[in-house]
């Protein structure tokens, strides 16, 4: 009985060789990997990629009646990428940092909230917003690659936007699943007033 198997050396009708060569090119990207890309590799079309990955996702979590695992597969800034479970997160945090806190400081997750729902925008709007000089922690996130430089305003100042690094950081796919505000915002008093600005409305 013969098998077809494609130039990449997959055996495109041995449904576990498939989903093994899945688990190998999850394993060695260091970004999310598009179920079209996958397809590429794997010598199959994107819907069947599609199709193997949302199985081993399943898989993975214990549906299907399989044994829960220590890592998930989920969707990430347009793709899917291998991660520890959510169970796990508070041990997986002190054997990668050993107690030390790798959370961001307040500033700079208002500083990101601001960024996320107002993208693109200047530093000198986001420090409108803020109502302090958020030069500092601008450059902090660039750095983290949680933000990038998108192009300038007519008047020559820097436009910013999130990155796919951010979606990651908040284990989201896309901007649509932001979590509000208030989370971010130490006074809650304010918050109105940020978001009409954020928003575009005034309250004359």
């Amino acid at each position: 009985m013969s098998t077809h198997t494609d130039p990449t050396g997959t055996d495109q009708t041995d449904p576990q060789r498939l989903r093994a060569a899945v688990e190998a090119v999850l394993i060695v990207s260091d970004e999310p990997v598009s179920a079209t890309s996958l397809g590429e590799a794997l010598g199959v079309g994107a819907r069947q990629a599609e199709e193997l990955l949302e199985s081993l996702a399943r898989e993975y979590t214990g549906q299907d009646g399989a044994r829960p695992r220590g890592f998930v597969l989920r969707r990430a800034a347009g793709g899917w990428r291998l991660a520890s479970a959510p169970d796990f997160s508070e041990l997986v945090e002190r054997f990668v940092i050993g107690g030390a806190t790798a959370r961001l400081s307040q500033a700079a997750l208002e500083t990101l909230a601001v960024i996320a729902y107002r993208q693109p925008v200047t530093r000198g709007r986001v420090a409108a917003i803020r109502g302090v000089n958020v030069d500092g922690v601008v450059r902090t996130l660039h750095a983290r690659g949680l933000i990038e430089e998108t192009g300038t305003e007519p008047s020559g100042a820097i436009l910013y936007r999130t990155t796919a690094e951010f979606l990651e950081y908040l284990g989201i796919d896309s901007l649509e699943e932001l979590e509000p505000l208030a989370p971010y915002l130490p006074d809650t008093s304010v918050l109105g007033d940020i978001e009409d600005e954020m928003t575009g409305r005034t309250t004359r």
